[in-house]
């Protein structure tokens, strides 16, 4: 079973939205692959979900800030990487999304973010992937 990392836009986008994200999600849901996040990422995550410009969003659709963060915490494995190392200068939040992916043994790390696609497509060994490369790797 493949092991990613999404960095908080991508789980946000496919929570919300659905799209390409959405899909990793779905598969992560039929057990097709495993989803691992950190502590420090799920605070971001809930940092961003609560922001101003998706609670409007959110209940024009009848969900719930807190009900998507329960139910992405649960649906992902928590690791508690050992050290956080300063990699990305430019948005030093990065370096968290690199962490957990060490600490989780990743096979994948999905962003759409720039400073981490710049990377030059891995970091020790983890491929660093956008949702549509992800799918493509896993077969969905």
């Amino acid at each position: 079973m493949r092991r990613l990392v999404l960095d908080t836009n991508t789980a946000i986008s496919g929570l919300l939205w659905g799209g390409t994200p959405g899909r990793l999600i779905d598969a992560a849901y039929a057990q097709q692959l495993a989803l691992f996040t950190s502590l420090p990422l799920l605070a971001e995550f809930r940092g961003v979900i609560y922001r101003g410009k998706f609670t409007k969003s959110l209940a024009t659709r009848g969900l719930d800030a807190s009900e998507i963060f329960e139910g992405y915490g649960a649906l992902c494995h928590v690791v508690k990487p050992a050290a956080v190392m300063r990699i990305v200068p430019a948005d030093p939040d990065d370096d968290h999304v690199l962490a957990c992916a060490l600490a989780a043994k990743a096979d994948l790390i999905v962003s759409g973010d720039r400073h981490l696609l710049d990377l030059g497509g891995e970091y020790q060994g983890i491929r660093i992937v956008t949702p549509a490369q992800a799918l493509q790797v896993i077969g969905g």
